[in-house]
């Protein structure tokens, strides 16, 4: 059975920091390709950072420098530093395993205020 879950959500201030984890069991963790998504109140879900299997990542420009992937294969868990936060970064983060298919977690939520 394939879990994803995430953690390290919670509520900051501007120019605060936190960490969310994404533990993953089920999966042959090292062949799959991690992506952090993210959806904001009445927004859609939008890809913010990808990890590959060869630790090749790509974010989107709104996160660029201040947001940082990165995964422990021993652990099948990925990071994602996310520094300097703003307002415009509240919204409930996803983590995404994806290889031939789609595994999903329930989502984490992130509020960072003015």
């Amino acid at each position: 059975q394939v879990q994803i879950v995430e953690s390290g959500g919670g509520s900051v201030q501007a120019g605060g920091s936190l960490r969310l984890s994404c533990v993953t069991s089920g999966i042959t963790f090292s062949l799959y390709t991690i992506i952090w998504y993210r959806q904001r109140p009445g927004g859609s879900r939008d890809r913010v950072a990808k990890i590959q299997p060869d630790r090749y990542t790509h974010y989107v420009d709104s996160v660029k420098g201040r947001f940082t992937i990165s995964r422990d294969d021993a652990q099948s868990t990925v990071y994602l530093e996310m520094n300097n936060l703003k307002p415009e970064d509240t919204a409930v983060y996803f983590c995404c395993a994806t290889l031939a298919e789609d595994f999903w977690g329930q989502g984490v939520q992130v509020v960072v205020s003015s």
